[in-house]
């Protein structure tokens, strides 16, 4: 919201909040906007679009009201528990022709972005290989997101879907080929998706070009930081990587690799945070409606859902 405001390209015109402290913060950022109890509420004040920010269970549901009457939406990742939530409003988007967005940020760091135009220019060659990594030393301060029938799962929907995102972005999105995983919950192994959220997961998947890609994610693991995050792509002319620095969630390099030398693509700072959102605020105010490549989500979706061996 900070970022949309900020930008200028669009009004804060209502917010609504389950949370009294929470609404208050956001008054504090846009003091002009009304206040609404209820999304049928908020939807009746008449705005262009709204920005969904709930426990997942809801995203589907409410975005979905939202299109169908006839606003556009920007969600929070993700964009539904599975890939059918997700399909069907994909579906209800593209009916009211309203353009539909996910926050997948990371798409939006100016490493990624690096990254994605040496790969699509062939500069390291054929990529063969991807490898993975999203570990939060703290894992999530909100109880929803550790009942999977509000969260849809555990780390691997939190931060897998950023990783399988980027690696099926970089590479102008591949047919997948077959999944494998392994999901542990307090370093034990989980047999009932259905009832207990993951805190660590490993998983590999197989891309039609041949390529394998190979990820780690967690929740609360001791890797003596506050996060690791990064996304390296093999290629048979050479690598690329992007990776956080110092732990930190936000600062990020990405780096090209030929033999043993390393040329720098990317560095912080880099104010990437409100991004995605802001690129979905000024297509709206462009008059874009119903975009196709928000299909793709759905394509992501479906690899969680093979993860998680559903």
């Amino acid at each position: 919201m900070e970022a949309i405001a900020a930008s200028g390209i669009a009004d804060v015109a209502v917010l609504a909040d389950a949370s009294p402290a929470t609404l208050d913060q956001a008054r504090a950022v846009a003091p002009a906007a009304a206040t609404a109890d209820s999304l049928e509420a908020l939807l009746a004040h008449g705005v262009d679009g709204v920005v969904i920010a709930t426990p997942s269970a809801l995203h589907a549901e409410q975005a979905v009201a939202a299109l169908d009457a006839g606003v556009a939406v920007f969600c929070q990742k993700p964009l539904a528990r599975n890939a059918a939530e997700s399909a069907r409003v994909v579906a209800a988007a593209r009916r009211a022709d309203r353009l539909l967005g996910v926050d997948l940020s990371y798409r939006h760091t100016a490493a990624m972005r690096q990254i994605r135009e040496l790969v699509a220019g062939g500069a390291i060659g054929d990529v063969y290989a991807v490898d993975l990594v999203f570990h939060n030393a703290y894992g999530p301060d909100k109880a929803w997101f550790r009942d999977p029938q509000l969260s849809g799962g555990g780390c691997v929907v939190d931060l897998g879907i950023h990783l399988v995102d980027l690696a099926l972005w970089t590479l102008d999105f591949p047919a997948v080929g077959g999944v494998s995983s392994r999901l542990y919950a307090g370093g034990r192994p989980v047999a009932d998706t259905a009832n207990v959220v993951e805190d660590y997961a490993v998983a590999q998947f197989d891309l039609a070009s041949g390529a394998v890609v190979r990820l780690a994610c967690s929740w609360n693991l001791a890797a003596g930081r506050d996060a690791v995050i990064e996304a390296t792509f093999h290629g048979s002319q050479g690598g690329a990587s992007m990776r956080n620095v110092n732990g930190s969630f936000y600062d990020f390099v990405a780096e090209r690799f030929d033999s043993t030398r390393t040329s720098v693509l990317a560095e912080p700072p880099d104010a990437w945070g409100g991004r995605a959102a802001v690129d979905w605020a000024e297509r709206l105010a462009a008059g874009r409606g119903f975009d196709a490549a928000i299909e793709r989500v759905v394509d992501v979706a479906a690899v969680l859902d093979r993860v998680y061996g559903r």
